[in-house]
């Protein structure tokens, strides 16, 4: 195994290296070049917590994620079938996007590109910035190979933000809000060409030319920063929040709004799934002090889909079912009762009640479960069920089983295994010996090798 192919063990969640190893396998059964790139490689030659897996195919990159979903369950979130790129999440609810290796030319400034398949050099030098265009191999010919064509690792440890092309931020205008979301996230450095690069864009206008969905993603990568309160106000600094609409600026920019749920984000603990929508979430904080009709706008302005607007308008009535419960102290009132009512609900309902619901009892059986009952349960292993019922995982009742000791652990009680689950274990030294070498044939009670029962012992031998 190569130092880098080590490094990318070390910074993937069991999860995470779940997903690779479905991708790695249907790019081996097509027996095509496949690369990990882009914010992955970044984030982990960085030294950051990978957040999204990027991959690019020889080929395109629809065939494979159309493979995966076949395969191993992925759902296709989105497509591009210009680039031939997908987003996908696996069942276990990891975030990927496959896309075709390809070069790209722009006729005119935010215009369409031109796309054209290519090597993986190509596909390297035509991204955006220089910390975005490292590669790892995974194809079985040349695993762990590490290809950086435009110094994006010096760069890292620069911490510089530079600019590939002397005229990538021309060419596609969501490079400006890209550059700046990365200055706060990284806290790195703008590099003094792409700086005066970034000015001379801002002057020509170019920034007007963004398309809607490019507005509308770019506002989705912003939700998933944990500081899209800072990201937020740096575009607003930059005059460029308007872009998104109008009557974002001033007091209806809801900043203390999104600070707050930046902080409570952070009670999430690391490695567990709770179904978060993070957009759902930041767009109702985000327009919480729009009218109907500016709100309307924002809609039309990003081309945002009905089924996507309706995500977060209806957050708050969907989130009412849980705060009726979570406020009666008769329908939960043991703590496995909360835990449980809670790990069957959306994350995003359980963060706008912790930050929106006027009820004090809500808010607090909301911080236990997040600070404490998730990582009780979290003590309950799969070697423990094994251990204590003799299930191994996979068995029909395995999952309720792990429930039940779980539910026992954080009530405070002792869990006892029904009589037909109970494994049954010898103690050390018991083995019997054969019927024919027993004197008289009776039976001991103690363990071969063991000392003779004493007196009180054969008593009680003899009353049972």
């Amino acid at each position: 195994m190569s130092d880098y192919l080590f490094m990318l063990e070390s910074h993937l969640t069991p999860a995470q290296r779940e997903a690779l190893a479905a991708v790695e396998k249907a790019a081996a059964d097509r027996d095509c070049q496949l690369y990990l790139v882009g914010g992955a490689m970044r984030d982990m030659m960085g030294g950051f917590p990978i957040r999204d897996l990027d991959f690019a195919v020889q080929g395109s990159g629809l065939v494979l994620a159309n493979q995966l979903k076949r395969k191993a369950g992925a759902q296709i979130v989105e497509t591009d079938t210009r680039r031939k790129t997908a987003e996908l999440k696996f069942p276990n609810g990891v975030t990927a996007e496959v896309g075709m290796l390809r070069s790209e030319r722009f006729p005119q400034p935010g215009g369409r590109p031109v796309v054209k398949p290519a090597d993986i050099h190509e596909d390297l030098v035509r991204r955006d910035f220089t910390i975005n265009s490292v590669a790892l191999s995974l194809h079985p010919a040349s695993r762990g190979l590490l290809l950086d064509p435009t110094n994006g690792i010096g760069d890292l440890e620069r911490r510089e933000l530079r600019a590939n092309s002397n005229y990538g931020l021309y060419d596609d205008p969501v490079r400006i809000l890209r550059l700046l979301r990365f200055q706060i996230r990284l806290g790195f450095a703008i590099q003094e060409r792409t700086e005066e690069q970034y000015r001379n864009a801002r002057e020509a206008g170019v920034v007007e030319l963004v398309q809607p969905r490019d507005l509308f993603r770019e506002l989705q990568a912003i939700a998933a920063e944990t500081a899209s309160a800072e990201v937020v106000k740096k575009l607003a600094d930059e005059g460029l929040m308007e872009l998104f609409s109008p009557a974002l600026r001033g007091p209806k920019l809801n900043l203390t709004a999104l600070a707050r749920l930046d902080k409570a984000r952070q009670m999430l603990p690391h490695g567990i799934d709770l179904h978060l929508d993070n957009l759902a979430l930041f767009l109702y904080f985000l327009t919480e002090k729009l009218t109907p009709r500016e709100h309307a706008a924002f809609v039309k302005k990003l081309a945002i889909t009905k089924e996507e607007a309706e995500r977060w308008r209806r957050l708050e009535a969907r989130s009412r079912t849980l705060e009726r419960d979570l406020k009666s102290k008769t329908r939960l009132r043991r703590t496995s009762e909360i835990f449980h009512r809670l790990r069957r609900a959306r994350g995003e309902e359980i963060l706008f009640l912790y930050l929106h619901s006027r009820e004090r009892l809500v808010r607090d059986r909301i911080r236990n479960f997040l600070e404490k009952y998730l990582y009780i349960a979290m003590e309950v292993t799969d070697r423990d069920v094994t251990a204590a019922a003799g299930l191994e995982a996979g068995h029909p009742k395995f999952t309720a089983i792990k429930q039940e000791m779980v539910a026992a652990r954080l009530d405070g009680r002792k869990w006892t295994p029904p009589p037909h689950l109970a494994p049954k274990s010898e103690p050390a030294g018991s083995e019997r010996r054969p019927a024919k070498a027993r004197k008289g044939g009776r039976q001991k009670t103690a363990g071969a090798g063991g000392p003779p029962p004493s007196k009180t012992n054969k008593r009680a031998v003899r009353r049972g």
